[in-house]
């Protein structure tokens, strides 16, 4: 299974999002390749709402950083997202990284990838949060028209990886073997929840009928997704 991940964060050895996200892909990847971003290196600017994207996506102050990471998300059979929860939601270079993507909401240009792909989401928090801080991811994911979403939210109640006990982690160990032997079943023929169809019919009413922004319509019009075509 080709994997996609981007880290909400540089921090590795004593992050636990990193350190959990490691024991997926280590039972996910069976030998295929796996691509990896760390932000903010990996994009370090903030979106500058200059709505290039939604007419030209490629005239994009950012898009040299952008188009790796969209080419390798493309690419991948299952992207997976980490956030450590800061002040009960992403970090802020995600959330930076998400907003440059707002054009790729399915209200605007979705990518059709998206539709046949599986994301993993993986949060944890010192305290509380994950939950708060999952929704931010879902909201994107949702809106970008990811076919299936995945959450593995744990508080651990310390301030790093090597401070987490080894009963408590054997216990999430356990919880991410069934986790992954979910994945591993759908991905053999992933298809698109009703809640991701039923916004793809709304939005391709809205693009039929309001024409909003003429590149979102065209964009819409050469998928073949106001005639008969659909993305999955």
């Amino acid at each position: 299974m080709k994997i996609t991940v981007i880290y909400g964060t540089q921090r590795k050895s004593k992050s636990s999002t990193y350190n959990i996200a490691q024991q997926f892909i280590k039972i996910l990847a069976e030998g295929d390749s796996v691509t990896e971003f760390f932000l903010p290196e990996s994009m370090p600017n903030f979106c500058r709402g200059c709505w290039q994207c939604f007419t030209d996506y490629t005239k994009c102050p950012d898009y040299g950083y952008l188009k790796p990471m969209t080419d390798a998300m493309c690419g991948a059979d299952l992207l997976i997202f980490t956030a450590p929860v800061y002040v009960y939601h992403v970090p802020g270079q995600l959330k930076a990284f998400l907003d440059h993507f707002g054009y790729r909401w399915m209200p605007h240009q979705p990518m059709k990838e998206m539709f046949e792909k599986q994301v993993l989401l993986i949060a944890t928090a010192a305290g509380a949060g994950t939950k708060s801080t999952l929704k931010d991811l879902k909201d994107s994911m949702t809106f970008w028209g990811v076919a299936r979403i995945y959450t593995f939210g744990r508080n651990i109640a310390a301030a790093d990886w090597d401070s987490v006990g080894e009963k408590k982690k054997l216990i999430f160990t356990k919880d991410i073997v069934r986790l992954s032997a979910k994945i591993r079943a759908t991905s053999i023929n992933v298809k698109p929840t009703l809640k991701v169809k039923g916004l793809f019919y709304i939005m391709r009413y809205m693009q039929k009928k309001f024409h909003y922004n003429d590149a979102d319509v065209k964009y819409w019009e050469n998928q073949g997704w106001l005639e008969k075509v659909r993305p999955w």
